[in-house]
């Protein structure tokens, strides 16, 4: 079974991915685009152009995982950002792939 533990950090791929391939495509977009070593533990996420798909790449120590999640119906709400990936706390990553829409608010708190 696959955890998520507390120093695993969790990459989202900002822009959409075509994610018919499988293992090697994910592996190269995370070593090319997001600049990143696949083989680090950390999980690395990904979504297609429509947001009703999402794959998952996780090196457990032995080797690949490709998680994949296909909406019945709706969109996930992936977030936004000028740089290729974003990283999430294992929180958020739970929250955006339970359907529920993940954005950082600024002074949200009070005083």
């Amino acid at each position: 079974m696959l955890t998520i533990g507390g120093t695993t950090l969790v990459f989202l791929a900002v822009q959409p991915v075509d994610l018919r391939g499988s293992f090697d495509r994910l592996y190269g977009y995370v070593t090319e685009v997001l600049r990143e070593n696949p083989r680090s533990g950390h999980w690395f996420c990904f979504v297609n152009k429509r947001h009703s798909r999402i794959k998952v790449l996780v090196f457990d120590g032995i080797g690949l995982w490709v998680l994949n999640k296909r909406l019945c119906s709706g969109r996930v709400t992936w977030p936004k950002s000028d740089r290729p990936s974003l990283s999430l706390r294992n929180e958020a990553f739970g929250a955006l792939v339970s359907g529920l829409e993940v954005t950082a608010k600024r002074n949200w708190h009070r005083e």
